[in-house]
């Protein structure tokens, strides 16, 4: 319903911070990394949103970007991940750092992360690869021209982590289709292409 919410910041808590918009103040969950970069009170800020609405409770969940915003989305879609762990997970690893745990199997890093042990850590790589799988065979029919950008295996693994944070195939492609990737790490290309993603 929200995509993003822009007011002035009225405070900040443990886990939740109030932004005011035209004298109604929005309760907005958040990580603990994303309330320690929001900025001041009473600055004027802008959060990405997701709204989970369910029988008992309807919550706003904020994000200081929209990487964090699609991490979100793609944890809570893991059987067994609600909303308060995936903002856990949030306050512990960047999403790029998250997405190379998951394309590379890392199940250590992941039951690094507070509530994850090693059976969910198992759960997420598997439920998160499948989908990318699906959506690479959606790209291979769509968007065959796009398939020689892959020509290194440091460009595919970010393209797989692009895809673990929930971009679509097509869009990744145009991302990294101008990005030299010779000397840079699979992370910083990771980090580049966010920024392409995120204009």
């Amino acid at each position: 319903m929200f995509s993003y919410i822009k007011g002035n910041l009225e405070g900040k808590n443990i886990d939740n911070i109030i932004v005011d918009v035209g004298g109604i103040g929005f309760k907005i969950y958040m990580s603990a990394n994303s309330i320690n970069r929001i900025g001041e009170t009473g600055n004027a800020v802008k959060v990405y949103t997701y709204m989970r609405v369910m029988e008992d409770d309807i919550s706003l969940y904020g994000f200081c970007t929209s990487e964090e915003l699609k991490m979100f989305e793609q944890l809570i879609g893991v059987s067994g991940v609600g909303a308060k762990l995936a903002l856990s997970i949030l306050s512990n690893i960047t999403p790029s750092s998250f997405a190379l745990a998951i394309i590379s199997a890392d199940t250590n890093t992941l039951k690094s992360l507070p509530g994850i042990g090693a059976k969910s850590a198992q759960r997420m790589i598997l439920e998160l690869k499948d989908k990318m799988k699906t959506q690479d065979a959606i790209a291979t029919e769509s968007a065959p021209i796009y398939n020689d950008i892959v020509k290194n295996d440091k460009m595919r693994d970010a393209i797989e982590a692009l895809q673990v944070l929930g971009y679509a195939r097509k869009d990744i492609d145009l991302a990294v289709a101008n990005i030299d990737a010779s000397n840079m790490s699979v992370e910083d290309i990771i980090k580049q292409g966010l920024k392409y993603l995120g204009m």
